[in-house]
């Protein structure tokens, strides 16, 4: 059986690996180069993910151009009601003024589009997909609450926000009483740790659930790339690659093989990076993206078995990154008073 988390201080209750649907596309729009998974192959995929527990599926209407909203509205078909869908809006969809961004206007008319192309009713968690410095985020909350009452949305969330436009947006949900987010989307790895300094603490002191982008950092951690080209790979069309190319990173892939190596090759190193996450404080769920199905049934496999407390610390200590100012401070001159839900080695 797979896990299940409740998403922050939310009723909403979601598989700890979620699918994620940037890949379903015909290869057209920002992000259509991703992947090209359309058809009777997206309704395979969705069909594996039910099949092993997965109930929540993660799109945006910024993929493809809104078709990874629109093959994953066909892929589920008369299951949507089995599923949890997730879908953002921020990023520019078309060349008017309003197109793009957090305003009143956006959001509605983002909203009733993304409800059309996938073909339901309402929209489970519908998340903004970055922050918008020019809309007052009173505005934007506003908006989101009406269409939650209107039962167009049921949970709203944020997705690359920093610490502070969280709380803030938390704060003004509070004194407004408006409907506020219960999840936040972020970027987080063994290679990318920085949302431990201030995102992870933050959601978990205040309630607000993190859903996992990126989770094997566009393939690096599988292990397959290093000492060459990703070839045309989502880890080089990302530009990441030559990013992962230092002695840290090539230090996390060690300590990665030799889990593997000490389970006797039974788990895969996917696997083990994708274990990793499942176990970090404030993690609700983790998103799955794959090309293939013999990708994504090799993730799916990571739902099957955990790492060990000794596994997890070697871990820990090998992907550990040097804290960032005002973190480092508190952390190395006020420690006898210092708390976060991670540990330090130092």
């Amino acid at each position: 059986m797979m896990e299940t988390r409740f998403l922050g201080k939310s009723g909403l209750e979601l598989s700890v690996f979620g699918f994620g649907c940037m890949t379903f596309s015909d290869g057209e729009g920002r992000f259509g180069a991703t992947g090209s998974t359309s058809g009777a192959d997206a309704a395979r995929q969705v069909d594996l993910c039910m099949d092993h527990g997965i109930n929540f599926f993660d799109t945006a209407d910024v993929y493809a151009a809104g078709r990874s909203e629109e093959i994953l509205g066909q892929a589920l078909g008369k299951r949507r009601n089995r599923v949890h869908v997730a879908t953002k809006a921020f990023h520019r969809m078309g060349k008017a003024a309003h197109d793009v961004g957090l305003s009143r206007r956006h959001l509605i008319e983002a909203c009733d589009a993304s409800l059309r192309r996938l073909g339901t009713d309402w929209i489970d968690l519908y998340q903004v997909h970055s922050f918008d410095g020019l809309t007052p985020q009173e505005e934007t909350l506003r908006a989101l609450d009406d269409l939650v009452r209107s039962g167009k949305v049921r949970y709203i969330g944020c997705s690359n926000f920093a610490a502070w436009q969280l709380a803030r947006a938390l704060g003004i949900s509070e004194r407004e009483r408006l409907t506020a987010y219960i999840g936040q989307q972020i970027q987080y790895s063994l290679v990318a740790r920085t949302a431990e300094e201030e995102l992870l603490p933050c959601g978990v002191e205040i309630g607000v659930g993190a859903i996992i982008w990126s989770p094997l950092a566009q393939g690096f951690l599988s292990g397959k790339f290093r000492g060459q080209s990703g070839g045309n790979t989502r880890l080089e069309l990302m530009g990441a690659l030559k990013a992962y190319d230092n002695q840290r990173c090539r230090d996390v892939l060690a300590a990665v093989d030799a889990v593997v190596e000490a389970r006797g090759n039974s788990v895969t190193h996917s696997q083990v990076a994708l274990n990793w996450l499942k176990s970090r404080a404030g993690v609700t769920s983790v998103l799955l993206g794959a090309r293939t199905d013999e990708q994504l049934l090799d993730n799916l496999a990571a739902a099957t078995w955990s790492l060990t407390e000794a596994e997890i610390e070697g871990l820990d200590r090998a992907s550990q990154a040097p804290m960032h100012y005002p973190v480092s401070m508190q952390y190395s001159y006020g420690s006898e008073r210092y708390r976060s839900p991670f540990k330090r080695f130092d």
